[in-house]
């Protein structure tokens, strides 16, 4: 079939809408003051940690959170994480992404709502819009205002707050990977390491593109976790719902003063839609732009006092509950809307991994010993016809404090070891080093046995000479002319 031609003249159709600027009105209620509660403790956290000591001794850093990247080392409070235990980290970073199923199975987006880095920054930014710019309307005003020397002043004014909030986000985060007194002085004076200014760039910009200008669109376009969580939420859900079995048909006060019978509750006051972060209508269901911050239960329950209808036109509900509502049953307790059973396996699963995590940390040892034997030559056959391996064996003392430790072998009855730093005429079964505090000690191992030495597994095993007397073993292999 032939494709219809276009009328000449005729705009061409787009595709795509054009943004509409969102003017969200102030409001005032538990919802917006839970999240002035979550932006000042998450912003308090992000903007303060850096800075606060923890003392570790004289051999390790006092600042109390640090991803020590020079020397491969994570600090946060008492605790210390090496390389080799990863898996902590790991398993934090899976316990974030369970808790995040779980608050979504609970309460919808929640998380969106109310501590996603981008709403809580764009919640900022916002409010400096109603600090520079007035409430709603005026911003309404001053936006198709056409461009005046006042207008102009004014937006740079706000801008330059933005730029400057945004520097601080940039300048913060860097903190976390270096001393923040010394790293701040460096950074002022122009002498910390380029990446840092790079960095701290990069954050600016981000900062100040996606939470002063993109805003929603991040939530509704960029980002992927509302199409995850969509997947994730069913009739069991507890999330954000207009209640239009209660509120249609809409209709003024004066309305339905004169027919209740004909109109709900809502009077199409606009107030959901005004107090919306993202600019949507809660009133047309679910959809990917709501991020569940609860908003619009605020406005509509001031509205609805106002007017002396009952609360909760809008309010957390399931689909369920709604049913059972529209039915004439009386609503459940929203506790009970928590207990079902994708909830439970969610927190299951995530408790289990956090008790294992602190079962781990609670329990592993300070001291660690790895051994790698030489392959080229696998053995030495000395004069005498004894026979002696090379081995480079590394111990690594995870306290921030030096620490003497003997190094034996085990399985060699007759094998004596030396190492670099003393002469043959020292073998032993044993061998004292020193280790410094947070650090790892590669030294050379020489393991030397009688003639008629046949190959057979052995280990190293490195004691820790303190009052914890903690010990760590490596198997390895000697290698011999006959075999095993």
């Amino acid at each position: 079939m032939n494709s219809p031609e276009p009328i000449r003249g005729a705009a061409p159709e787009s595709l795509y809408e054009a943004r509409k600027t969102v003017h969200n009105k102030r409001i005032d209620g538990p919802f917006r003051r839970f999240k002035w509660l979550v932006m000042l403790v998450t912003l308090t956290i992000y903007y303060v940690t850096p800075w606060l000591r923890w003392d570790r001794g004289p051999y390790a850093p006092d600042q109390a959170v640090l991803v020590d990247l020079a020397n491969r080392r994570f600090y946060m409070f008492g605790i210390e994480i090496w390389p080799h235990e990863f898996y902590f980290v790991a398993g934090l970073l899976i316990m974030a992404g369970i808790g995040l199923f779980l608050v979504t199975s609970a309460v919808g987006r929640a998380w969106c709502g109310y501590a996603c880095p981008q709403t809580v920054w764009t919640d900022v930014f916002q409010h400096i819009d109603r600090f520079v710019d007035g409430d709603r309307n005026a911003r309404v005003r001053l936006d198709n205002a056409p461009w005046t020397v006042g207008k102009i002043a004014r937006r740079l004014f706000k801008w330059s707050i933005y730029l400057l909030i945004s520097m601080a986000t940039g300048g913060a985060w860097i903190l976390y990977f270096a001393d923040a007194p010394t790293l701040l002085r460096d950074f002022v004076a122009g002498e910390a390491a380029p990446v840092a200014y790079g960095t701290v760039l990069i954050l600016t910009f981000t900062t100040f593109a996606l939470g002063g200008f993109m805003r929603e669109q991040v939530c509704i376009y960029m980002c992927p976790w509302p199409r995850i969580q969509t997947a994730m939420l069913d009739e069991k859900s507890l999330i954000v719902t207009y209640k239009d079995w209660r509120g249609e048909p809409r209709g003024s006060v004066k309305k339905a003063e004169k027919n209740p019978d004909e109109f709900g509750d809502c009077i199409d006051c606009m107030q959901c839609v005004q107090v919306c972060p993202t600019g949507i209508d809660i009133r047309e269901g679910a959809q990917i732009g709501c991020i569940t911050c609860a908003l619009c239960i605020d406005a509509c329950d001031r509205v609805m006092k106002d007017i002396g209808r009952p609360r909760g036109l809008i309010d957390y509900a399931t689909l369920e509950d709604c049913e059972r509502e529209t039915a004439g049953e009386p609503p459940r307790p929203a506790w009970k809307a928590l207990l079902h059973i994708r909830t439970l396996v969610y927190l299951l699963i995530w408790g289990s991994i956090g008790l294992g995590l602190l079962f781990a940390l609670g329990n592993r040892a300070h001291t660690d010993i790895s051994v790698t034997p030489d392959r080229n030559p696998p053995f030495m056959l000395m004069s005498d016809g004894s026979v002696r391996n090379a081995y480079t064996i590394k111990l690594r003392n995870m306290q921030a404090r030096p620490r003497e430790m003997e190094v034996s072998v085990e399985g060699l009855p007759e094998g004596k070891f030396w190492t670099d730093k003393i002469g043959l005429e020292q073998a032993d079964q044993a061998q004292r080093v020193r280790v410094d505090a947070d650090a790892t000690l590669a030294i050379r191992a020489y393991v030397i046995v009688p003639s008629g030495a046949k190959s057979q597994d052995f280990i190293f095993k490195v004691t820790a000479l303190d009052e914890q007397g903690e010990t760590d073993t490596s198997e390895t292999l000697f290698n011999a002319p006959g075999g095993m």
